[in-house]
């Protein structure tokens, strides 16, 4: 069966709800999680979001979540594009899917910023930064997201469940890494001691899941609420710190640049960046950094054990399944403070 086979019921879905229109679906590339395409129907431009196909871990995928938290933002602070239509049957299109406003802008999946000015460089992770703050200056309750997590018990939870992940797979049973279980014992023997706020936590904040501007520095949407819940907003800050701490043939990180050639903050000055903007935070701490490490090569894990089982959602997702190493190694790294 053919991709376009997997969609042919959505044209007939979206005529009962808009009136018969001119349909294309276009799938965009790059994505490793959440399978997700252009449609266009009639004078409508949309982004659908679904589950990937295959076997799908509890909990995993929840892109009910994900148009939850979109709805809930609209009309906050906090630019996201629009929901526009959630849909639970599986019978459309073999799995829930949903649809959102598409935004025109740029997106940029290589940390450098090439093709930009120095001073462009420094307003886009200027941006960034403020951005975080304010998503993370959000009273959860004040948007009905109260009940979006469980915030207490927050990162023995993620440990525990990225750790399961890691043990269920495949991959790791074939090609185990050395550095993942140390980093795990180091995690859980190291939790934070310090109390934290209660935040809306992205939990995937990076520059590739940002949308700007066509012409300005200016964030217009937050993308792929995967993993969103409520949680700690170091939990985020840490995660974004990770471009700083790998290079660029690893998943476009920045490390071993010339960052001050090229205008781009350094880590520090990002994290101070942040704390201008935000609510009153607790210090950042190695663990925060570490543990986004953990879970990124844990995230990795993942895309590897699809692209084995040939349920990668993009294309390329075998060539990142080796990063997971590399990213449990910086986090072992960040802990043990070399």
């Amino acid at each position: 069966m053919t991709q376009d086979d997997r969609f042919a019921g959505l044209k007939p879905w979206l005529d009962l709800r808009f009136g018969e229109g001119v349909y294309t679906l276009r799938p965009i590339a790059g994505g490793q999680s959440n399978p997700t395409c252009m449609v266009d129907h009639g004078d409508r431009r949309m982004v659908l979001r679904t589950q990937p196909m295959g076997p799908i871990l509890k909990g995993a995928h929840a892109i009910d979540r994900e148009y939850r938290v979109l709805t809930a933002l609209q009309g906050s602070d906090v630019p996201v594009p629009e929901p526009i239509l959630y849909c639970d049957d599986a019978d459309i299109i073999g799995r829930p899917f949903y649809l959102m406003q598409r935004l025109e802008g740029r997106v940029f999946h290589d940390n450098s910023l090439p093709g930009l000015t120095s001073a462009e460089r420094a307003d886009i992770f200027g941006e960034m930064a403020r951005v975080m703050a304010r998503l993370h200056a959000v009273d959860p309750a004040a948007v009905g997201l109260s009940d979006f997590g469980r915030p207490e018990g927050y990162y023995p939870r993620q440990i525990s469940r990225w750790w399961q992940q890691c043990q269920a797979s495949e991959v790791l049973r074939r090609d185990p890494i050395a550095s993942l279980p140390v980093l795990h014992d180091w995690l859980q023997a190291n939790l934070p001691r310090q109390e934290e706020r209660v935040s809306i936590a992205h939990g995937d904040f990076r520059l590739g899941n940002l949308i700007f501007a066509p012409d300005a520095p200016r964030v217009i949407g937050i993308l792929d609420w995967e993993l969103s819940t409520l949680g700690p907003a170091l939990a985020d800050l840490g995660f974004a710190c990770m471009a700083w701490r790998t290079s660029p043939d690893q998943f476009g990180g920045i490390a071993g640049l010339d960052l001050q050639a090229l205008g781009i903050p350094a880590r520090s000055e990002f994290v101070e960046s942040y704390y201008r903007h935000a609510v009153p935070t607790p210090p950042l701490q190695p663990f925060h950094e570490a543990f986004a490490l953990f879970r990124f090569a844990a995230i990795f894990v993942g895309i590897a054990d699809r692209a084995a089982a040939g349920n990668a959602a993009g294309q390329g997702a075998g060539d990142l399944a080796p990063l997971a190493a590399v990213f449990a190694e910086r986090g072992l790294q960040i802990a043990m403070g070399t």
